[in-house]
């Protein structure tokens, strides 16, 4: 079922029906480079950390303190991943339900509902797809958090292997530096063709 606005009364039948509610986001559908990251996470029924809300809002460092927090109020959290490889191979949309339905089962506590971010994925368990649920469902924004700050760990590693791309502050975004980094240097195995195809065409030089 889809909500196009998530209001309070909505939240409500929710919570007085269901205890165990996982909320699911995913992050890095835009990236040239690296994985897409989703999380699942079942928040206690009371927790009300102030300042979550949609990740993209947030800086790091506020960002790492929440993690914290949010983790210290988790009854269960879980990531699922999608590669370059594996989004190439299915695109991107496909890779990341594939990961949103990995995290969902790698849960240690079976969720009662699922909420996701304007997604649905192949589940038994009841869902519902909310617009904009990263900025207005808890336990979405919880998710988006916990999954922005574990990409972005992922893309600082891989800084130190693939270096000169700046994956460090571009986290794979296509930067004007980025592509001068293409240019000069190359895609590496992290990359996704994919997303590329429209910059060698333009080039006249896509392999």
């Amino acid at each position: 079922m889809r909500y196009s606005a998530y209001n309070d009364q909505i939240k409500k039948e929710i919570y007085d029906k269901y205890s165990l509610i996982a909320g699911i986001d995913e992050v890095g559908r835009g990236p040239l480079a690296g994985p897409v990251v989703t999380c699942a996470v079942i928040m206690k029924k009371n927790s009300n950390i102030d300042g979550v809300t949609d990740s993209k809002k947030l800086k790091r460092h506020k960002m790492l303190e929440l993690k914290e927090k949010i983790l210290e109020d988790a009854l269960a959290v879980s990531y699922g991943y999608a590669n370059s490889k594996k989004i190439d191979e299915i695109n991107i949309r496909q890779a990341t339900l594939l990961a949103m339905k990995m995290a969902v089962e790698n849960l240690e506590i079976t969720p009662e509902i699922l909420l996701i971010d304007a997604e649905r994925i192949d589940s038994n368990i009841p869902q519902l797809n909310i617009v904009k649920g990263d900025l207005n469902e808890y336990a979405i924004s919880c998710a988006s958090i916990l999954a922005k700050v574990c990409r972005d760990d992922i893309m600082i590693n891989f800084s130190k292997i693939y270096s000169g791309y700046s994956f460090e502050t571009n986290v794979g975004y296509g930067t004007k530096k980025h592509y001068e980094a293409i240019d000069n240097y190359g895609i590496t195995p992290i990359h996704r063709l994919s997303f590329l195809k429209k910059y060698y065409a333009k080039q006249e030089s896509f392999l």
